[in-house]
This record gives structure tokens, C-alpha cells and sequence, in this order.
């Protein structure tokens, strides 16, 4: 949960045109990955040697990667020049005169662009990617520590004549580098794990089971892992699935990689022991030993049965296969195509480019020709403007010199109080750079949004105000948090208003006299912390500020474990509840120790349980004659290590 709210914090903070590059990025790779690996399929397909097509699968992988990265670029530069386009009449409006012309009905219409399409959709989809590229980081974190865990535990020096067969191993294969080798019981086949200092595990089954002949081919198959520095083609591996993780093309590519690297090691290694049979007896009774994790290379890595029939000189996948695939390749490669113009189509319509185009190679050009017509207008949509003049009917009629000017209207309209950026100027905006400007006008903030916030005491920056317009804050959400006593800054109303706090939650809360500020009631709701709970705790007496109960919700502090407690004689305060937590101090435990006859208090048995002092120890410490001892005296015989307490266990 926690790790959600960042990520949504993370994605508002994102400006626009960030967020709607990155989330088209992420769509066009949709069919850019799949056209890219039905390429890959078929330059692999007609590939002879392993050698080959691993050189293509990783050559094809690299592509992946720079794909979205040649895409997020374009969309953004694409982005910035139709925006500019969009907006250039607005800009020079403001700068040249005090009106802008409008439409039929006088309002004066932006027009649209693909971002407002999509913008409801994109932060979903980015969002959820990040989820995804953190699930997927931590897994292979967590991986590489379990490796380095299991390796430190659970591995041990071979013996000498084993130490020697790979040292002469190492000589033949023309590998000068320190490699460590270690003998473990926790794998099942050989593999390397490590980087710049690689590391050979050799399992006790292979040691102990196979003939000096096949424990050279398979000790041969990890030098070559080593000797192509493949363990960090595996690592550039890893990387791409966790960053492109949702694309099935880069997992089959990534099979198919990992399969062609054991080729190209099988070759390596039957051409050092000269010894094709003994290998793929190896392999065979190998067969059924899949222990290895994926970040580890192992001998018995990859489909066995068809590095078999390699060995044996029988190819596995026949002419007609191969055509097979060949042909669904081709297939795939024209489907991944087709489905990309297609949405290059959805995603920037031609007439929305040239739009942006025309205006900023023209900026002199009347904007009346571009302006949208507005829902209700008399014109129809479909009756095109005539440019010839637009501004005879758009542009409303100038007081003459000496009549008196109308007063501003305090409901912001296009025709009443000119265009959009002058009234944002009016309302403290000005100096906004074309970004600002089209995120601002994409999220609705409008001049009135502005001056309603600047009336509750809130001086927003541009960001804060398109953060709290995605947020749905709005200007009486701002008054009613005043007006129970909160004074929050512009980023303690975004936090709140993502975290569900409304004036209700707050008002509830002091009720039960918690007087937050706002950053304590961002804590508390983020930790569950309801004023029913608040209540629930006053009735069994304890009371405690607003970060007590924050750390009381941390630690799971429930009015039940509170009555648990206190029904066995205890009346702990806030601060005391919250050590007996985090000490992990249980009804249980304390009930435990009083059938012993112990007598304490809070801080006694918080003290007990950090030294592990148990009723096992307390029985033992009798059995040695030690009679009628206070906890604090069992805390420190504990201490001075007098009692064997495990032999007494």
C-alpha cells in the first residue's frame, strides 16, 4: 500500500507532457517488441550456428531497450511542437492585443490534442508500470542476495585433485582471470554465479556421481560461461525483463538467448575435452536436476533434451518446423506493423500535426480558421470557417474611446473576460511557459480555480495548482480545512486529498481530542487511524497525542491487545504499549511469566523479553538453586552467561 501511494505521488509530481510521452511509449512498444522479436524469429531461423543466432537474440534485445527510449524522445519533441502550434495565437494574443477571438457562440476553444484523449488512461498504465519495474527489482534483488547467502553458508574448497582438473581446465580455455571454486551441497548441477570475480559451484552429486571424463565436460561448459562473459549478458537480461516486463516478446527472446548461450558452451566445451558422448551423458542424467535459479548459469540451464541431439549430431527441429516458424514469423512481423500504424493513426491524428505544423511556421496566420467550436454553438462543427473573416465575426465590439469599460465578471467566461491566458494573468499567472500553459489547460485550471485558492490563503505554484486539480482538490475543500483549524501548505493539501482526508475525518479526531497538525493527520490516515479507534482506546483509558497513536497503528497496537494487557493487572501508557510492540511483548508471554511467580512491571518485562529471558531460563536458573529471583536479578544472570540455558533446553 505504502509503495502504491509513493508511486502515485511520484507519477502527479511528472509533468504532463512527461507523463503522456512515458505512457505512449509504453503502448508503442507494444508492437515495436513483437515486431522486433518476429524479426528476431526469423533471422534466427535461418541462423546455422548457435554462435549466429546468439549474436542476433542479443543484437535484437539491445533494440528492445533502445526502442522506447528513441520513443519517449520522439513523443515528447512530437508533443512539444503540436502544443506549440496549438497555443502559438494564444501567445501572441496575449502579448499584441487585449482579446481573443471566439467562436459563434463567443467563447473561445483551445483545440484539442491527442494528450486529452489519453490522459485519463496514461497515468494507470505508468503507474502500474512502475508497480511492475519495483515488483520485479526486488525480486531480483532478493535473488542475488539468496545466491550470496546460500553460496557463504553451504560452500566449502574442494579437494586438491579437483582444485587441480580445474586449474588445468582453466589453462586450456585461455582463462587468465581469479576464479574461486567452491564445492556445495545446495545445487544440484554446476554454475557460476559472480561478475568480475566469477565464482564455479560444484555440486557434492556432480563431484560424487559422474566420471572424471564428464566432470571435465561440465566443469568446461562454466569456464565457457566465463570465458564469454555471458554472466553479464544474463545481468543486461534481467535488466530488460524488469523494465519491459508486461511484453511476452522479450521473455521468449530472453528463452531463447539463455538456450543458444548453452549451445555455444556445449560447442566450447566438447571441443576442449574432445568428447561429445561422455558430454551428453552428463546432460542426460542431469536431465531430472533442476535446481539452478535463473541467476545463476548451470550446466543443466536450457531445453537438455534438444542439447542432446545437438551432441549427438541429430538436429531436434526439422526443415518443416523451421519453415514453420519462419513463416509465423513473417506472419507476426506484419501484424506488429499494421497494428503500429494503426495506433501511430489513434495517437497523433495527421490533422492535429499539420494543425501544429501550420500555426508555428505561420504564427502571422488568423487563428479564427483553427478555433473548435463549442458544444451548443448555432454553427455546426461540420460547416468549415471561412479565414477571410473570422475576426468581423468572432472578435466582440470595442468600446468606443471615453465609454466606460465593463466590470470584470466574477465567473470566468472566454467571451466576457478575453482569452484563457489573460485570465490567468489576471489572476496572478503570468510569465507561463508553453508546458505550463498546456498542462494547466488540459487539467481545467481555470482563472476562477486560481483566485479561489489565492482567497483561502493558499499561493499556489503552477505545480501545485495542476497537482491539486488532478487530485480533485477544490477551493471549498481548502475553506472547510480552515475553517476546523488546519493550516496546510499546498503539498499537505495534495498529500491529504490523495490520502481521503476530508473535514469530517478531521473534525472526528478532535472530538476525541487529538488537535493534529497537518502532517499528523497525513501520518494517521496513512496508518489507519480512525477516530472510531481513538475513541475505542479513550474507553479503556489510554490517551495520547497524535504521534502516539501514529506509532501505536505502526506497531499493530489494537484496543484488543490493550484489554488483554491491562486484564492481567497492567496499566501500560501510550509510550509504554508502543515499546512492549515493538519488543514483541505478548498476553502470552507476560501470563507465562507470571505462573512462574515473577513479579514486575512494564519496564521489567520489556527488559525480560529483549534478553530473552524465559520461563525455561527462569526453571533453569531453580534447578541451580537460585530460589525467589526478581526478574531484574534473572536479567542479569542472563547477562553474565552463567546458565548453559541451551544445554538445560
Amino acid at each position: 500500500m505504502t509503495m502504491t501511494i509513493a508511486i502515485t505521488a511520484l507519477t502527479n509530481w511528472l509533468s504532463p507532457n512527461t507523463m503522456h510521452a512515458l505512457g505512449w511509449t509504453l503502448l508503442h512498444f507494444l508492437w515495436q517488441g513483437t515486431a522486433l522479436a518476429a524479426l528476431a524469429a526469423v533471422l534466427m531461423a535461418l541462423g546455422r550456428r548457435a554462435s549466429t543466432r546468439y549474436a542476433l537474440g542479443v543484437g535484437t534485445l539491445a533494440l528492445m531497450l533502445a526502442a522506447p527510449a528513441v520513443t519517449f524522445f520522439s513523443i515528447r519533441n512530437t508533443t512539444a511542437v503540436v502544443s506549440a502550434g496549438s497555443y502559438s495565437e494564444s501567445a501572441h494574443a496575449f502579448a499584441k492585443t487585449p482579446s481573443t477571438p471566439a467562436t459563434g457562440n463567443g467563447t473561445a476553444i483551445m483545440p484539442s490534442s491527442p494528450k486529452t484523449v489519453s490522459l485519463n488512461v496514461l497515468p494507470w498504465l505508468v503507474e502500474i508500470w512502475l508497480l511492475g519495474v519495483v515488483f520485479f527489482s526486488l525480486r531480483s534483488a532478493g535473488g542475488f542476495l539468496l545466491i550470496e547467502r546460500e553460496r557463504r553458508r553451504q560452500s566449502t574448497p574442494p579437494n586438491a585433485r579437483i582444485l587441480a582438473m580445474c586449474h588445468a581446465l582453466q589453462r586450456q580455455i585461455g582463462l587468465d582471470r581469479t576464479i574461486e571454486y567452491c564445492e556445495c551441497l545446495w545445487l544440484q548441477a554446476p554454475a557460476v554465479i559472480g561478475w568480475f570475480r566469477p565464482i564455479v559451484l560444484l555440486p557434492v552429486t556432480v563431484l560424487t556421481g559422474f566420471s572424471d571424463e564428464q566432470l571435465q565436460s561440465v566443469i568446461a561448459h562454466e569456464l565457457a560461461h566465463i570465458r564469454r562473459f555471458d554472466s553479464f549478458v544474463n545481468l543486461f537480461q534481467i535488466a530488460i525483463e524488469t523494465l519491459l516486463f508486461y511484453h511476452p516478446a522479450v521473455w521468449w527472446l530472453n528463452r531463447r538467448i539463455r538456450a543458444e548461450r548453452e549451445h555455444c558452451c556445449d560447442d566450447m566445451a566438447v571441443a576442449l575435452c574432445g568428447n561429445p558422448v561422455e558430454y551428453a551423458r552428463a546432460l542426460t542424467i542431469m536431465e531430472e536436476w533442476r535446481g539452478a535459479p535463473v541467476l545463476a548459469m548451470a550446466a543443466n540451464s536450457g531445453p537438455l533434451t534438444e542439447r542432446i541431439f545437438r551432441l549427438l549430431g541429430r538436429e531436434s527441429t526439422s526443415t518443416a518446423t523451421r519453415g514453420a516458424g519462419l513463416a509465423a514469423g513473417l506472419l507476426c512481423l506484419s501484424a506488429a506493423l499494421i497494428a503500429g500504424n494503426l495506433l501511430l493513426g489513434i495517437a497523433y491524428p495527421k490533422s492535429a500535426v499539420h494543425a501544429g505544423e501550420d500555426s508555428v511556421s505561420q504564427p502571422s496566420q488568423s487563428s479564427g480558421a483553427r478555433l473548435v467550436q463549442t458544444a451548443g454553438s448555432p454553427q455546426s462543427s461540420d460547416t468549415p470557417v471561412s479565414p477571410a473573416k473570422p475576426a468581423a465575426k468572432a472578435t466582440p465590439a470595442r468600446p468606443q474611446s471615453g465609454e466606460a469599460q465593463p466590470a470584470s465578471p466574477t465567473s470566468y467566461s472566454g467571451s466576457q473576460s478575453g482569452s484563457y491566458i489573460e485570465g490567468l494573468k489576471a489572476a496572478g499567472l503570468d510569465n507561463l511557459t508553453v508546458d505550463q500553459l498546456v498542462a494547466l489547460k488540459i487539467q481545467g485550471v481555470s482563472p476562477e480555480y486560481v483566485r479561489g485558492m489565492k482567497e483561502n490563503g493558499i499561493q499556489p505554484e503552477v505545480e501545485h495548482l495542476i497537482a491539486m486539480r488532478i487530485q480533485g482538490v477544490s477551493p471549498e475543500y481548502v475553506r472547510d480545512l480552515r475553517s476546523i483549524g488546519l493550516d496546510p501548505s499546498a503539498d499537505e493539501i495534495v498529500a491529504m486529498k490523495i490520502q481521503g482526508v476530508d473535514p469530517a475525518y478531521v473534525r472526528g479526531m478532535k472530538e476525541n481530542g487529538i488537535q493534529p497538525e497537518a502532517n499528523q493527520i497525513i501520518a494517521l490516515k496513512i496508518q489507519g487511524a480512525t477516530p472510531a479507534y481513538v475513541h475505542d482506546l479513550h474507553d479503556l483509558g489510554l490517551y495520547g497525542n497524535a504521534d502516539h497513536l501514529v506509532a501505536m497503528r505502526i506497531q499493530g497496537v489494537t484496543a484488543e491487545y490493550v484489554r488483554a494487557i491491562q486484564a492481567l493487572g497492567f496499566k501500560p501508557t501510550a509510550e509504554e504499549f508502543i515499546a512492549m510492540r515493538i519488543q514483541n511483548v505478548t498476553p502470552e508471554y507476560i501470563r507465562a511469566l507470571q505462573s512462574a511467580g515473577l513479579k514486575f512491571d512494564i519496564d521489567d518485562i520489556v527488559a525480560a523479553k529483549i534478553q530473552d529471558i524465559t520461563p525455561e531460563f527462569v526453571e533453569a536458573a531453580r534447578k541451580h538453586g537460585f530460589q525467589n529471583l526478581t526478574l531484574q536479578k534473572l536479567i542479569e544472570l542472563k547477562l553474565t552467561g552463567a546458565l548453559d540455558s541451551r544445554a538445560e533446553l
